[in-house]
C-alpha cells in the first residue's frame, strides 16, 4: 500500500513538473519565437499576415480534427445553439487580437503590446467579478487598482498611451470570459470559430490580391511558406499551453504566462530599441506592482 502510494506521488510530481515544462515553453513561444517570427514577416503588412494567420490555422485544425477523430465533438457543438453564438462572438474577439497584436508589432509598439498582456490576468479577475460574481479579496482588490492607477495615469499623458496594449487585454480578457461560460475542446472550439472568420478573410486576401498588395504569390514562394507557418506559430503554443494546463494548476500556469509579456517588454526594449519615456517607464512600475501582488495571492493559494 505504501509503495503504491509512493508510485501515486512520484507519478504526480513527474506530471506536475511536464506540465510545467510545457507552460513554460508555451509562454516562452509566444513571448519570443513568435513575437520575432511575426516581427520577421511584418513586411508584408498586418492586415494581410492577419487573415493569412487564420486560413492555415482553420486548415490546420481542419486536419487535426480529421485526423484526432474529433468531428463527431464538432458536430455535437454545431447542435447546441448556446455555444454556437459564443463561438461566433468569440471568433470576432481573437480575430481582433490577433489583428491589433500583429499591427502593434509591425508598427513598432511591442512593448505597448507587452503591457496588455501583463494586464491581461488581473482585468480577467475584474470581469470574473462583474460577470461570474467572483469573490476580491484584498490582494486581488490591490491589484485592480493598481491597473486602474496606471490607466488613468497613462490618460494624462495620452502620447504615452498604450492603446495597442489596452486593446489586446480587452479582446483577449472579454474572450476568455466568454470561452469560460461554455465547455469546448480548445482546438475544436478555435476551429469552429476559424471558420466563422475563414470568408472574411478570404474575401479580404482576395481583395488584397485585386489590388495587387498581395505577397502571398506564386512569384514569392518564400512568402506562402512563412504565411503558412503563421498557423503552425500560432497552434503550437497554444497546445503546449493547453498541455501544461491539463497536468499543472491554474495558479502554476499563471505565475509562467507572465515569461510571454516579460519576454516581450525585454525584446522591445533591448533587442527592437522602441522608445521608452518616463512617463511609459512609471506605468510599467505600477502595473509590475499589481503583477507581484497578484503573483502573490496565486503562489499563497497554490501552497
Amino acid at each position: 500500500m505504501i509503495v503504491y502510494q509512493q508510485s501515486n506521488l512520484f507519478m504526480s510530481q513527474s506530471q506536475f513538473k511536464k506540465g510545467t515544462i510545457y507552460s513554460m515553453a508555451a509562454s516562452l513561444w509566444w513571448g519570443i519565437f513568435g513575437t520575432l517570427f511575426f516581427k520577421y514577416i511584418s513586411f508584408m503588412g498586418p492586415i494581410e499576415v492577419t487573415v493569412h494567420r487564420l486560413i492555415w490555422t482553420c486548415v490546420i485544425l481542419f486536419f487535426s480534427t480529421l485526423i484526432f477523430k474529433k468531428y463527431k465533438i464538432l458536430k455535437r457543438i454545431a447542435k447546441q445553439k448556446k455555444k454556437i453564438i459564443i463561438l461566433f462572438i468569440t471568433s470576432i474577439l481573437i480575430f481582433l487580437n490577433w489583428g491589433t497584436w500583429i499591427y502593434a508589432i509591425s508598427v513598432n509598439k511591442i512593448i505597448d503590446a507587452s503591457y496588455g498582456y501583463f494586464i491581461f490576468p488581473i482585468l480577467n479577475i475584474f470581469l470574473g467579478y462583474i460577470f461570474l460574481k467572483e469573490k476580491l479579496n484584498l490582494k486581488r482588490k490591490l491589484s485592480i487598482l493598481a491597473v486602474v492607477f496606471s490607466s488613468i495615469f497613462l490618460l494624462f499623458n495620452l502620447d504615452s498611451f498604450p492603446i495597442v496594449g489596452f486593446l489586446v487585454a480587452f479582446f483577449w480578457s472579454f474572450y476568455n470570459l466568454l470561452r469560460k461560460k461554455i465547455s469546448v475542446d480548445t482546438d475544436v472550439g478555435l476551429f469552429i470559430e476559424s471558420l466563422f472568420m475563414l470568408p472574411i478573410a478570404l474575401i479580404v486576401a482576395y481583395y488584397i490580391y485585386l489590388m495587387g498588395y498581395n505577397d502571398f504569390s506564386y512569384n514569392y514562394p518564400v512568402n506562402i511558406l512563412l504565411l503558412f507557418f503563421g498557423g503552425i506559430m500560432t497552434l503550437i503554443p497554444l497546445f503546449l499551453f493547453v498541455k501544461g494546463l491539463e497536468k499543472t494548476t491554474m495558479a502554476t500556469s499563471g505565475l509562467i504566462f507572465f515569461v510571454t509579456p516579460t519576454s516581450q517588454f525585454l525584446l522591445g526594449f533591448f533587442y527592437f530599441n522602441e522608445p521608452f519615456n518616463i512617463t511609459k517607464f512609471i506605468s510599467f512600475v505600477i502595473i509590475w506592482i499589481a503583477v507581484f501582488i497578484y503573483l502573490h495571492d496565486l503562489y499563497e493559494k497554490s501552497t
